[in-house]
């Protein structure tokens, strides 16, 4: 519980109630508060991982709290954009994709479990969560960034790409555990 690995994880969920406090607020300073306590959280996920395998610090605790943190920390940003009207319209489709596909993925990881069988992340499946990550933090600083640039447009459209990734490593994933089903 105490190794740094670990504890980096534990930290990324500490960080999620602090950022979704912080997205409630209005202006562009609590925007890129939020942002930069977001980044900090999204790059632990790098971190934790990497620090783990390189120090043989590998842990069940850590396995299993890993990914539940990425999708707490992504499933809470985008509940609360969609219920601060910062996600509307058609750009709900794919924040949904994206939170139907993890409860789809966490319950079947948890069903092949029971079954002995380990389903290991694939590289794309990496890439989507660094894609929903980029996407939900241009999302989160909305129209508090760069006048020249079209950071919610960006964010969106990234969002739209990283629901399509969604779709096809959840689809793989689904057809891998079908196989113990």
């Amino acid at each position: 519980m105490t190794d740094l690995p670990n504890l980096l994880t534990l930290s990324r969920i500490v960080a999620i109630p602090l950022v979704a406090i912080l997205l409630y607020f209005d202006g562009a300073t609590w925007r890129w508060v939020a942002l930069i306590l977001y980044a900090v959280a999204c790059i632990t996920d790098f971190f934790d991982g990497y620090l783990a395998r390189s120090r043989r610090q590998v842990s069940d605790l850590g396995r299993f709290l890993d990914p539940i943190a990425d999708k707490l920390l992504v499933a809470a940003v985008i509940l609360i954009l969609v219920a601060e009207r910062r996600l509307t319209g058609w750009t709900v489709l794919p924040a949904l994709i994206i939170l139907c596909r993890e409860i789809l993925v966490s319950g079947l990881r948890e069903y092949l479990a029971g079954l002995h069988v380990g389903v290991p992340v694939s590289q794309l499946a990496k890439w989507k969560t660094v894609l929903q990550m980029l996407a939900l933090g241009f999302l989160i600083l909305g129209d508090a960034g760069l006048p020249a640039w079209p950071v919610t447009l960006i964010g969106e459209g990234g969002l739209w790409i990283a629901a399509g990734l969604t779709m096809v490593t959840g689809y793989d994933y689904l057809k891998a555990g079908l196989r113990h089903m």
